[in-house]
């Protein structure tokens, strides 16, 4: 399906390079927890995804929550994240440097820090270019059972 080229030949409105010092914080913001946009509508004209930082302070987590239809994909890139989700945050995965943390739609689910003295540091990206947040009320379980992640293309 052929395009219009834009006037400027794709100048500006082609390939955008976001330098990581001038990201947004101008984003919705969890106490212990700071966001920062790099691609959205505002910024780059962003139709159908979001992705930004996520910095979230040793020992914080955010509340039981989900983003309703979206997509999410959190990238550790340093700190230990732990993942607690289920209709009674009732399951618990831990994930490193280097590991990704999918999060399908509506599932309730908490991002905890899992490190009491270093800053959990992540990339996000969402399917969508709106911030969905849904808090919820959750009574969470004491003790959650821990998941192991199971390959279902490359089984053993």
């Amino acid at each position: 399906m052929p395009h219009d080229i834009p006037h400027d030949g794709w100048k500006h409105s082609g390939v955008r390079v976001i330098p990581g010092d001038s990201l947004d914080t101008n984003t919705a913001q969890t106490p212990g927890m700071n966001r920062a946009a790099a691609i959205n509508f505002a910024r780059v004209g962003a139709q159908k995804i979001w992705a930004g930082t996520v910095h979230i302070h040793p020992d914080a987590k955010s509340g039981a929550h989900h983003h309703g239809a979206l997509e999410s994909v959190i990238y550790v890139v340093s700190g230990r994240a732990r993942m607690r989700w289920g209709e009674k945050l009732e399951f618990v995965a831990e994930a490193g440097p280097g590991d990704f943390i999918f999060v399908p739609p509506y599932v309730p689910h908490q991002e905890i820090n899992a490190s009491t003295d270093e800053t959990l540091q992540c990339v996000l990206v969402r399917s969508d270019n709106e911030a969905v947040v849904v808090n919820l009320d959750i009574a969470a379980v004491e003790r959650p059972e821990g998941v192991k992640w199971i390959d279902p293309i490359h089984k053993d």
